[in-house]
């Protein structure tokens, strides 16, 4: 049994809760601890910054006590100890006692000691534990004097404190907010994958023709459920596509299946009563070849659409493009003379080489020409061009036919669509989709020309444009133009 997996509602939350955790855990580890260092140096520093300012004050005092502690001096000390929350004392002799029950003393004496024997006296700051200790020389008239101070770190240890639970008050916030955001982000994200869901399922059952999904918010999932929408329009069109093409495959095939199936009962009626007129034989035989003739075509259309599907690799070899069409043309001589048609090739001032599969595109100019002649009129002529036109070898099937309304421009060119005013000579509607996959597979384009609406036949004119590559040894083509139809 297939055990089943947290949901992405949970997984989100506690992904965003663990990315949130270990967020403000690098940011306690990187602001806490040197946070109390720091402090401990400011705090120490200011301490300093205090007693040397207050060191020409406190020279005055001295000077004008002539070293006794009168009022003006107790005065002083007191101001400063209450500005620095320290303990401050003001020392004219250095104590040296040979045993010491206090250990803590012994900083202070030390500090006293380093600054009277420097020379010249200096000031000197003993930091150790929770308490700073500084002593500042004083100028007196015999000796110096000393200036001590002894300051406890332990606000600096209740201020980091104090952070330490406003950070962590901050912290728990922060991952209560990110719960409420990743809940609603993780609600808002999950109800929409469920109507992309829906939709999916929606097409499975209903088909291409399910109502698509909306979702206008302009992020990736709503860029997902565009592009599910832009699928399944496709996939209508192609489910419209195939039921048009099977309608129409079943009634080309049901057509030359009726008259193949009636010709050859009636001859062979004919031959079991030994009756058989030749004539009418003839006729017969010539309806079946035509309708053999359409299934061929119908089969080999398929053919192409299936090699077209599974990417036949094609080759990339010069390709004379004259010769080509003068070939290609002498396949339909007899068809055309059928028409009263004239397929006239206008032949290139040299020869004109292009790039591609000799046989993909004697088949681009095969379909070219058959629809040319489906709808070219009696007693005009179908033009075959072949050129250079600017950096391609251009190829040109132009006929006077009634041209192709606008609206079925590019509808022509879509596989199993046909124009809206083929007037019975349509075909099934893969001929050009196919020459244009073929040109593009060969690095070039089919299109439709523009043509003039103003003209009383404005007729259509299909451009083939190839790469140019020549063959080895050749030199480049001629630089003035072409004749182009």
């Amino acid at each position: 049994m297939r055990r089943r997996r947290l949901g992405l509602r949970p997984r989100l939350l506690i992904a965003l809760l663990i990315i949130s955790a270990v967020t403000l855990a690098a940011a306690a580890a990187a602001l806490l601890p040197p946070l109390q260092d720091r402090l401990r140096r400011e705090s120490a520093r200011s301490l300093e910054a205090a007693a040397i300012a207050a060191r020409p004050t406190f020279n005055g005092a001295i000077a004008r006590s002539g070293g006794i502690a009168d009022l003006r001096l107790i005065a002083l000390a007191n101001s400063l100890a209450s500005r620095t929350n320290s303990r401050v004392s003001v020392l004219n002799f250095v104590p040296e006692p040979i045993y010491e029950t206090d250990p803590d003393a012994v900083d202070p004496l030390l500090a006293i000691h380093s600054t009277l024997n420097a020379v010249p006296p200096r000031t000197v700051r003993l930091e150790r534990g929770n308490v700073v200790d500084l002593a500042v020389p004083l100028r007196g008239r015999d000796h110096t004097f000393v200036l001590a101070l002894r300051k406890p770190l332990t606000d600096v240890d209740a201020t980091v404190a104090e952070v330490r639970r406003a950070f962590l008050k901050a912290a728990l916030a922060g991952l209560l907010a990110a719960v409420i955001l990743g809940l609603a982000l993780a609600t808002t994200l999950l109800r929409r994958l469920d109507r992309l869901r829906r939709a999916a399922l929606r097409v499975t059952v209903e088909g291409p023709g399910a109502p698509p999904p909306r979702d206008d918010i302009a992020d990736e999932v709503g860029d997902l459920a565009r592009a599910f929408a832009a699928m399944q329009d496709a996939l209508r069109r192609q489910e419209e596509a195939r039921r048009a093409f099977v309608a129409t495959a079943s009634h080309e095939l049901r057509t030359p299946l009726t008259s193949l199936q009636g010709t050859l009962e009636l001859l062979d009626e004919d031959l079991a009563e030994g009756r058989v007129d030749v004539d009418d034989a003839q006729e017969q035989v010539a309806t079946a070849r035509g309708q053999l003739q359409r299934l061929g075509n119908l089969a080999a259309e398929l053919l192409d659409l299936s090699r077209l599907d599974a990417g036949i690799p094609l080759r990339s070899e010069p390709v004379e493009l004259g010769e080509l069409s003068r070939a290609v043309a002498s396949e339909f001589e007899l068809r055309a003379a059928d028409r009263d048609v004239e397929i006239e090739v206008v032949p290139p001032i040299g020869p004109c080489w292009a790039r591609g599969d000799p046989t993909a595109v004697a088949r681009i100019v095969r379909i070219l020409l058959d629809n040319a002649l489906r709808f070219a009129p009696e007693g005009r002529a179908v033009l075959l061009t072949a050129a250079y036109h600017g950096e391609h070898a251009v190829l040109e099937v132009a006929d006077l036919g009634p041209g192709v309304p606008l609206g079925d421009r590019e509808r022509i060119f879509e596989r199993f669509q046909r124009g809206s005013s083929t007037g019975g000579e349509g075909g099934f509607g893969l001929g050009l989709a196919i020459g244009r996959e073929l040109a593009e597979r060969l690095g070039g384009t089919l299109r439709l020309a523009e043509s003039d609406p103003a003209s009383p036949t404005p007729g259509a004119k299909f451009v083939c444009e190839l790469p140019i590559e020549l063959p080895a040894g050749s030199h480049e083509p001629a630089s003035e133009p072409s004749p182009v139809a």
